[in-house]
């Protein structure tokens, strides 16, 4: 075992070792109120699927920073993770202070992620508060929580347990869950991994169907923050598939590009969390110290000062402008991957054609192309491949480009191209279809001049 350390607001412990077992969970339908749960999706109140793409913003010390807010969101984000204070480490943000914060997201048409940062290292800090006492907290602000169901997600405590006695983290969270329900709470609930928030010792991806049957509205979303333990795009992916496999929902917390404990490869991060539809959250907006200012996306809450990591974050491939999507409650507006504000570039070409699908008589399957957000030289669309009268195995769908496009990325099938044809085949995990059972799977493109859509997209099955 490697021991690294690395310093924060305090002195923060991980380290590595291996483990594997993936757990799987059967998960009931439940009653639509705000976020809930679907196998490895997050839905919005109203069905939609919803993936968080966003910053985290350290309020509960910069509570006159709160246009940090609107600033993320003109950069593309539509989740900003909220820091808070219970008042056991740092000064307590009350229900007032809270109401605003909720008010001001809602206003800034983002998605609200709150949680309380006192429990950070609980077990091996000294100053950190429980979860149970977390829950004491989020009992005295319920007032400022109730009806904000569909805009407010919960996230019981910010990586709750260090390296000591990691093992009390599932009866705790269990705890914490139960007393949240029973208190009358209906939203989504997120838990953090202990080994701060880094899961090393896979204490939550062990125990996590247990987690999450716990829940009487079985609504509980994991998340797990990924710094130096995550340096190899082997535990990247690995870690995140095991959740998949599991079906069991999943968000990436806190990640950064650079840390002390290590070098995580937000490469693979970025892109393994676009491919499975995984949720991300950068750590921080600003106001980072202690030896890690490197984390900051923009220079002293300046958003005219991106960062090196705010420029990967923001800009960058599998980033927050390329694939962000605003929830659909607020209107489900496509941001823009090269322009520096939330709404999509005016084009001055003509946008791709709303559908196009298989023409009938193909074998098997159909597949329907569809133009999901565009902008000046970039759009990104979706393919959904539907089996015919009787169940498949594998999936084939292909086109011929009509004005030279060109993808910048895919995801949930492996795509190739020769000049302008394109042959996109199913993933390992989403090629076998029952007879009418549909999947889909995403890409981003380039384009100059025209964007027409291709004249016939055809489907092949097996």
């Amino acid at each position: 075992m490697t021991t690294f350390r690395w310093k924060w607001v305090a002195s923060l412990v991980v380290a590595f070792c291996a483990g594997a077992v993936g757990l799987a969970v059967a998960q009931p339908a439940q009653a639509a109120t705000g976020f809930t749960v679907s196998g490895t999706r997050i839905l919005e109140g109203n069905g939609n699927p919803f993936v968080m793409r966003g910053v985290n913003h350290a309020h509960t010390w910069y509570t006159s920073q709160l246009g940090s807010l609107a600033n993320s969101k003109a950069l593309g984000a539509n989740t900003v993770r909220v820091v808070l204070s219970s008042g056991n480490r740092w000064t307590r943000n009350d229900a007032a202070d809270v109401t605003n914060v909720i008010s001001q997201c809602k206003a800034n048409r983002l998605i609200c992620v709150l949680e309380v940062h006192d429990t950070t290292g609980y077990g091996e800090e000294g100053a950190a508060a429980s979860l149970a006492q977390a829950v004491d907290y989020w009992i005295s602000i319920k007032s400022a929580l109730d009806g904000q169901e569909n805009y407010v997600i919960l996230n019981i405590g910010n990586e709750p347990y260090g390296n000591t006695n990691a093992a009390g983290w599932v009866a705790d969270t269990k705890n914490a869950i139960t007393r949240l329900r029973a208190a009358g709470f209906a939203h989504q609930i997120m838990v953090d991994a202990p080994n701060w928030g880094q899961d090393w010792s896979f204490t939550m991806r062990d125990n996590a169907a247990s987690v999450f049957a716990t829940d009487p509205n079985r609504n509980v979303v994991f998340s797990v923050h990924m710094y130096g333990v995550f340096d190899t795009a082997a535990e990247i992916t690995d870690y995140l598939a095991r959740f998949r496999t599991a079906g069991l929902p999943l968000v990436i917390g806190e990640f950064g590009h650079l840390h002390s404990d290590g070098d995580p490869d937000e490469d693979t991060i970025l892109a393994t969390a676009q491919q499975y539809g995984v949720g991300y959250l950068g750590w921080s907006w600003s106001g980072n110290g202690g030896g890690v200012e490197y984390l900051d996306l923009v220079t002293n809450f300046n958003p005219a000062q991106l960062t090196t990591w705010g420029q990967r974050l923001f800009n960058g491939a599998n980033g927050i402008k390329a694939t962000a999507k605003e929830a659909t409650i607020f209107g489900g507006v496509q941001p823009s991957p090269s322009g520096s504000s939330n709404s999509p570039s005016p084009s001055t070409s003509p946008s791709p054609s709303a559908s196009v699908s298989t023409p009938p008589g193909n074998a098997g399957c159909t597949a329907t192309y569809a133009a999901t957000g565009s902008w000046q030289g970039g759009f990104q669309g979706e393919v959904t491949v539907k089996a015919g009268g009787s169940a498949i195995t594998a999936w084939t769908v292909s086109w011929t480009w009509p004005n030279g496009q060109r993808f910048t990325n895919s995801w949930n099938a492996t795509v190739t191209t020769s000049g302008e044809t394109v042959t996109a085949k199913n993933a390992a995990y989403n090629g076998r279809l029952a007879a009418g059972a549909t999947t889909s799977w995403g890409f981003t493109a380039s384009w100059t001049g025209t964007n027409n859509a291709p004249a016939a997209v055809t489907c092949t099955a097996s």
